[in-house]
């Protein structure tokens, strides 16, 4: 049936859409200011993850997107079909309208139009030719927001566009346009705080381009406290402005020459070095620069006594913008009573629940000193001191006392995870200092040395004072090398180092503020779809995801009242901790022969979409649960078992699950039995078998005295692999392919003493039944 023929309640939201609201909209003028469903997609749909596999939700899409200019839209409108009201849709247009940060919101059914207004608070009903064309929407806009001409001349400039770079995300719009606007009222103090992962230096380089590009601004400072920070805005983001970009070297610049760029880049450290001078005054008079941006500013750029703050405080004519993931470290610290409060808010919680972030889990592991260890009376180390009689815990180790075997615990624990998943994860591994960094990459080098000997840099320290490591840095971030793999490092990649493929992060430090431990977060939570990375996975050894508690997850926050920011950990002896150096104080090294370490614990933490801590189990509790939930006695399980024609297919729904049955038999020492035992044993507490008593068991039934000759050397030989390998190595033709079943020939040759492939395939599954024979089980 025609739409012409179609009475108005027989049509659905897109005849209504084509045959009355898009008609309506561009009668009224929006022709060439108007974008509609298929090209307003703006999130990208939240990743869920369950066990190793990641799924996307699908995105939030707007009908109708109305602009008063390129890249600053005014209004949305959504359709519903005319068995609705003219306001059915409307919540739903508010809803997205506040999140697209929209004066206006409309819904309709074809009839006409609902308009909310949200500067006024006010709604009204149009008629369906009665709707505001594009001057009269943007005049009641300017009207009742009290535009300033400053604010419209810089709202009309563009957006830098090219074929290499992006269109802003809604939420990035959102940052420059409030912040371009808002400097063009007059503001001088203005706060951006955007998740580790969102795009602040995207942000702040079109916020840039649009304030030189209008005129508004003309010299402009980029402030941070990492080469790495400058180096990569540099050359990625802000690439398009090399020909007016200037890096400071205050060795080299002077200031007769230095006053022909327009955006320079400066570390910190730079315009104050550390004999305390002031080079920024050398270089550049007070009013030299009229805006200065702050990255990374919540290591204490703002702070009162701070160095940094001076710079900020000569140059106080300039607007200046601090961008933050955080804007509050502690109770007593907060760049918000510097900066104000911010301009544009966007949480780790907001990037994950759009699909911008990768979601991830937590994996929390206990050894048998996580809660303390005491020396036995006149114990000495390794050195032969005697160490000091009291309790070590997680704040001690590797900071006040090294003990070897915990260090072998933790490199063991992430060789074995990547072993069970990708031992090409890029992975960082956060140490309690410099030297226990340098402790771990040896620990791992020795635990994989297969790696290493295809990849001397596999494992390699990337710390401050180790430049051979930090030379590796730019191959470890890389998207595109597959080495470095594991980074061992203390704080160099805390923050600043885009670290996009990172799919594990390793806790062996104690945090000590929310900030910090974001930042660590930060590093893996870049989605890579395309490569294959939409999660990761956050290991913990020293119970430090307790800061998960952060009741709005990313949003103001006041923790660690008594933190002292200022203090610094107990220094640590550089080098080998079996060769001491020189010096008052030599930290207790404690060897693998005096005490040993196991891991006694782990925990799955899972978490809602708000950051709320839901449960944590045990990984044998959550194994339990997750199979009880499929499978709700033994005989059930047995049942399915024994139906399954390819076990496999309950390994993989149980590894969809998170449940690792490999890792986990490691981790109980129980490598030698078959995982239907294993499961039996976890879930059911039933005493497991090995595969070779299995397979005895077989042996010793008639079943092999049916078959003679190469028939019977195959099954002998399947019953050997079983007995290596498991079962699932018996289930395919593939393994005929491969050595003693080669030498017997082809596999098509070796299925013919079956009588036929179909022959060799029943052999192999009553092979299989008598293995899980309930009376030999």
């Amino acid at each position: 049936m025609s739409n012409s023929i179609l009475s108005k309640k027989q049509m659905n939201e897109e005849d209504i859409k084509l045959n009355y609201i898009t008609p309506a909209l561009l009668n009224r003028g929006w022709k060439d200011k108007i974008t509609m469903e298929t090209a307003v997609k703006f999130t990208d749909g939240k990743v869920n993850i369950k066990g190793n596999l990641a799924v996307r939700e699908s995105p939030k899409k707007a009908d109708y997107v109305l602009y008063l200019c390129a890249n600053h839209p005014i209004a949305i409108v959504e359709a519903k079909d005319n068995n609705r009201t003219v306001s059915f849709g409307l919540q739903q247009a508010m809803d997205y309208a506040v999140m697209l940060d929209l004066p206006f919101a409309y819904s309709s059914n074809g009839d006409g139009f609902r308009e909310h207004d949200f500067i006024t608070g006010q709604e009204r009903n149009l008629g369906i030719d009665e709707f505001p064309t594009p001057d009269e929407l943007i005049a009641r806009y300017n009207a009742e927001s009290n535009i300033t001409p400053q604010q419209e001349q810089i709202r009309k400039q563009p957006y830098y566009s090219s074929q290499n770079t992006y269109p802003p995300r809604y939420y990035q719009r959102i940052a420059i346009n409030r912040t371009v606007e808002a400097i063009a009222n007059g503001q001088q103090r203005l706060l951006l705080v955007m998740a580790t992962g969102t795009g602040k230096t995207y942000t702040a380089f079109q916020i840039v381009y649009r304030l030189l590009q209008s005129g508004m601004k003309q010299k402009i400072l980029y402030l941070a406290d990492r080469n790495i920070l400058v180096d990569q805005s540099i050359m990625q983001d802000f690439a398009p402005l090399e020909k007016v970009i200037h890096k400071i070297n205050v060795a080299k610049d002077d200031r007769t020459t230095i006053t022909s760029h327009q955006v320079y880049f400066s570390l910190y450290q730079q315009l104050i070095g550390d004999d305390e001078q002031e080079h920024f005054s050398e270089l550049f008079s007070p009013d030299f620069f009229d805006l200065i941006i702050v990255d990374e500013c919540h290591r204490g750029s703002a702070k009162e006594d701070s160095r940094w703050r001076r710079i900020l405080e000569y140059f106080a004519s300039a607007t200046q913008i601090g961008m933050t993931a955080t804007p509050k470290e502690t109770k007593y610290i907060s760049n918000i009573y510097y900066f104000g409060e911010p301009i544009y808010m966007y949480s780790l919680k907001e990037g994950i629940d759009d699909g911008f972030l990768a979601p991830f889990r937590v994996i929390n592991v206990q050894t048998s000193i996580s809660d303390g260890w005491r020396p036995y009376k006149g114990q000495r180390d390794y050195y032969g001191n005697v160490i000091e009689d009291r309790i070590y815990n997680n704040f001690d180790y590797d900071t006040n006392i090294v003990i070897e075997d915990r260090i072998r615990q933790v490199a063991s624990e992430i060789t074995a995870y990547l072993k069970a998943t990708d031992r090409m994860a890029k992975t960082i591994v956060f140490c309690a200092t410099e030297e226990a960094a340098l402790r771990m990459r040896d620990m791992l080098v020795s635990l994989n040395a297969d790696m290493v000997k295809k990849n001397p840099d596999y494992v390699v320290r990337i710390t401050g004072s180790d430049d051979v490591g930090k030379s590796k840095l730019k191959y470890f971030i890389s998207v595109s090398k597959e080495g470095p793999v594991i980074a061992t490092t203390s704080k160099l990649l805390s923050t600043g180092a885009d670290c996009k493929m990172t799919k594990l992060i390793v806790l062996d430090e104690m945090i000590g503020s929310m900030t910090e431990f974001k930042q660590i977060i930060g590093r893996g939570t870049r989605l890579r779809e395309k490569e294959g990375k939409m999660s990761f996975v956050v290991m913990d050894f020293r119970n430090v995801t307790r800061l998960f508690a952060d009741p709005d997850w990313d949003g103001p926050i006041e923790i660690d009242e008594d933190f002292d920011p200022n203090h610094q950990p107990t220094p640590r002896p550089a080098g080998d901790p079996k060769d001491p150096p020189d010096g008052p104080r030599v930290v207790p090294f404690i060897s693998s022969d005096d005490q040993q370490v196991y891991i006694t614990h782990k925990m799955v933490s899972v978490y809602d979409a708000n950051g709320k801590l839901l449960r944590q189990e045990s990984i044998e509790d959550y194994t339990k649960s997750n199979i009880l939930g499929k499978y709700t006695s033994l005989d059930g399980f047995i049942r399915q078992w024994s139906k399954e024609d390819k076990k496999a297919a309950i390994r993989d729904l149980l590894l969809e699950k998170g449940i690792d049955l490999e890792q986990m038999k490691r981790d109980h020492g129980m490598e030698d039995v078959d995982d239907y035992d294993f499961i039996c044993h976890v879930a059911f507490d039933q005493k497991p078998l090995t595969r070779r008593e299995r397979a005895n068991n077989v042996k010793k039934r008639d079943f092999l005295s049916r078959y003679s000759g190469v028939a019977r050397r195959v099954l002998e030989a399947l019953l050997e692999k079983y007995q290596d390998k498991g079962v699932y190595e018996i289930e395919s033709t593939e393994i005929l392919k491969l050595d003693p079943f080669m030498k017997l020939g082809k596999p098509s040759k070796i299925a013919s003493y079956f009588g036929g492939k179909e022959g060799y395939l029943k052999a192999v599954r009553e092979l299989e039944a008598l293995l899980y024979d309930e009376d030999i089980a």
